[in-house]
């Protein structure tokens, strides 16, 4: 996720190019890994198992920023990694997180953190 989220977001604000090439084959890979985390979720909540841990919220904030990129839409492919996903957007603490994260990382708005 890291390749797409840095070339699709961070790039614009910092004058690089998006290397189109590095996006998708970073996509390619990203499905694979999405593959292990389908099966893996199709028989538990979360990641580790039925309650929420530090596997589940290491991932969020390159998700979050992921979520904000024109591939999001890969993650419809994948209907347990996708209700992960959105269990982990319903809970309230991550959702005050998520407030104070701007998806530009705030290069757009100048919000920097």
């Amino acid at each position: 996720m890291k390749p797409v989220v840095w070339h699709c977001i961070v790039h614009q604000y910092v004058g690089l190019d998006r290397d189109q090439g590095v996006v998708d084959e970073s996509i390619g890979k990203l499905k694979k890994v999405l593959e292990v985390y389908e099966t893996r979720l199709s028989g538990s909540r979360y990641i580790a198992g039925d309650r929420i841990s530090l596997a589940d919220l290491s991932h969020f904030s390159l998700m979050h920023y992921f979520t904000a990129t024109e591939y999001a839409g890969v993650l419809d492919a994948y209907p347990h990694v996708k209700a992960w996903w959105e269990a982990l957007l319903a809970r309230p603490s991550v959702k005050k997180v998520m407030a104070s994260m701007p998806t530009d990382f705030g290069f757009g708005s100048g919000n920097l953190p």
